[in-house]
Order: C-alpha cells, then structure tokens, then sequence
C-alpha cells in the first residue's frame, strides 16, 4: 500500500500563500493533493546551487520550493510565489 506524504508550510511560506488570490491558491492545493502527495520526486525538479537538496514544482507561472523527507514522508514548503520572485 503506497503512503500518502504529509504537506506542511513554515511560516514564511503560509504567510505568502495567503497573499495570493484565491483562484491561485485552490490550484496550488489541487496540484499539491492530486500530483505531488503520493509521489513527490514524479514531477518535480531537484535544485541545484545554494538551493541543493530542494525540490520545486511549476504550477502555472508559481513556484513551489519544498524539502522532501522521505523517511517521514513529510513535504515541508519553504517558499512559494510567482516565479520572478521565488528565486531571489
């Protein structure tokens, strides 16, 4: 039986997932719940760089930066938002 990962924001990444729009958010929960929850690694990237050991996901024109504990079957998102700005 394969397990679903746990999602959690720091609170960093809640406070700008609460700025966006509504429409924005019901799409990144709906990505989040059907693509990335029972297999994390199947459509993200992995990063490189100072964001080595990271994975980001594309929804629309936002980005999604997550660690990826597989032990624990945790997804922690560190920081998400438009993608001009998430890298910065």
């Amino acid at each position: 039986m394969k397990m679903n990962y746990n999602i959690l924001f720091t609170s960093n990444s809640r406070k700008q997932f609460s700025k966006l729009t509504k429409d924005i958010q019901k799409r990144i929960v709906t990505y989040l719940e059907t693509k990335i929850i029972s297999n994390p690694q199947l459509h993200g990237k992995s990063l490189v760089g100072n964001k080595k050991g990271l994975w980001r996901y594309r929804v629309g024109d936002y980005r999604i930066i997550c660690q990826i504990n597989n032990k624990e079957l945790v997804i922690l998102i560190l920081d998400l938002g438009h993608r001009r700005d998430v890298y910065t």
